[in-house]
């Protein structure tokens, strides 16, 4: 294994922020935040995320940039360096963004193609029932957008940490920032649809715990829906934030800056609800929320046309703001991949980028074909019923709902049981900063973050 001793690092904390926060704020903010909020009781949804927010999340998030920043190495290999017997860890965090990379573009690929067509003014067409399967299916289409998403995204990771991640990252987050709010504000003066509905009446559905029936099953299925966006949430167990933590400082306040990107991806993901809660119950009412590509490409666009020429505009401003938000979770994917291979094998950084675009490249076309010369169907445990899978949810099922809590799992085991909470707290505290939430850390990592992980990966296989 190659050592680095003139390994790059972040300009400093605010450049480690934004990236770190950069890559958290992605799709699952954006298109899965919102769904399960309207679907599990709007403020009781709320109320459970932001309690494992900073509890569990904080657990896994303050660990993970600890041990990249203590070992100076990305996940690959980091684990190994703490105990080299839980180096497989190591092996299946670096698997995780390798299987997410290709897809991702493609659906960063698929966002590229919406802003486009409604920046040309052609957003009732893309409101069209048939427009967004048609998109998908075609043979071509798809991959040239693929192509032109993964390019942007290798072309930032090839200039390297502090002239592409940081200072891409220091540029695009303010302006991701600005343009949610002012999307979220414009959400709730909406009024009209043919309910008589209003934004405000949609900001209530929203933020309100509705505990109407809710027995201790449902309360299950609240807590588990919040875990399982956290992992989407703040790119915990993928292998990004280790290898991010490995570019920070050894004398800047980790856990300040762990708790600053807490904040910004909370604040960013509630946000996200305003933003498309209020808009899409006026124009169709709480049933018209979906999950996944269904929100964004079929249901919004019916919402953007509804509002008349305004909603080119609107559309044409969110499908931009889903596409920084979109690239710079894409960057943090294809940086994990990158380091590990630098770190384990002693590669340069343009031959690791060529490499893994070249192979995220043909992959993303095999995805694509997923769509027409390879189509098939096929339930996963967790198809929704009456639906059907196909290559793009194997992807996504494989490092989601598989890989990313076994990773996480040996996390807890590896901190919590072998070499000791303290491997974690020192690190976070070695200049003298203080760690307000210690005796809570050792609890999650040691018991509570275990279980309910374990209970996350027995729901993803169907056995819970």
């Amino acid at each position: 294994m190659a050592e680095k001793n003139d390994r790059s690092s972040f300009s400093n904390s605010l450049g480690f922020v934004l990236a770190a926060a950069g890559s958290a704020v992605g799709l699952g903010n954006i298109w899965r935040f919102p769904y399960l909020a309207a679907k599990d009781g709007g403020g009781v949804f709320i109320l459970t995320y932001i309690i494992l927010a900073v509890t569990f999340g904080f657990t896994l998030l303050i660990t993970e940039v600890s041990l990249g920043r203590k070992t100076k190495q990305s996940s690959l290999t980091a684990y190994g360096k703490i105990n080299k017997k839980f180096g497989w860890i190591g092996g299946f965090s670096a698997l995780v963004p390798f299987l997410i990379l290709p897809y991702y573009c493609i659906i960063g690929g698929w966002v590229l193609k919406y802003a486009t067509c409604f920046i040309m003014g052609n957003g009732v067409a893309a409101s069209q029932d048939s427009y967004f399967t048609g998109f998908i299916t075609d043979k071509i289409s798809p991959i040239i957008f693929d192509v032109i998403f993964l390019g942007a995204t290798a072309f930032v990771i090839y200039r390297g940490v502090n002239k592409g991640i940081e200072s891409i990252s220091k540029v695009l987050m303010p302006v991701l920032l600005l343009m949610v709010i002012g999307i979220a504000f414009f959400s709730l003066t909406i009024k009209g649809g043919s309910a008589g509905r209003t934004g405000l009446d949609g900001l209530k559905i929203y933020l309100i715990p509705d505990f109407t029936g809710l027995s201790f099953k449902d309360m299950m299925i609240v807590i588990m829906d919040a875990m399982g966006q956290l992992f989407y949430s703040i790119s915990v167990a993928m292998g990004i934030m280790v290898t991010y933590g490995s570019y920070y400082k050894d004398d800047s306040n980790l856990v300040k800056s762990v708790n600053q990107i807490e904040i910004f991806d909370t604040v960013v993901a509630l946000l996200a609800g305003v933003m498309i809660i209020p808009a899409v119950y006026v124009f169709m009412g709480k049933d018209g929320m979906t999950g996944g590509p269904g929100l964004m490409f079929i249901a919004l666009p019916k919402v953007f046309a509804e509002m008349g020429k305004i909603g080119n505009v609107i559309g044409s401003i969110f499908f931009i703001m889903v596409l920084l938000a979109a690239l710079t979770s894409s960057m943090s994917v294809l940086e994990a991949v990158v380091a590990g291979l630098m770190d384990k094998f002693g590669m340069s950084r343009k031959k690791a980028v060529v490499i893994e675009t070249i192979i995220a490249l043909i992959l993303g076309i095999v995805i694509c074909f997923g769509y027409n010369y390879l189509y098939f169907e096929v339930k996963l445990p967790n198809t929704a019923p009456g639906g059907s899978a196909q290559l793009l949810d194997i992807f996504d099922y494989l490092s989601n709902n598989i890989f990313m809590p076994v990773v996480a799992i040996g996390t807890c085991i590896l901190i919590g049981w072998v070499a000791g909470p303290a491997t974690v707290i020192d690190e976070a505290t070695k200049n003298g900063e203080k760690f307000g939430r210690k005796k809570l850390y050792i609890a999650m990592i040691k018991v509570i973050a275990p279980i309910l992980l374990t209970i996350l990966l027995l729901g993803s296989l169907g056995l819970f």
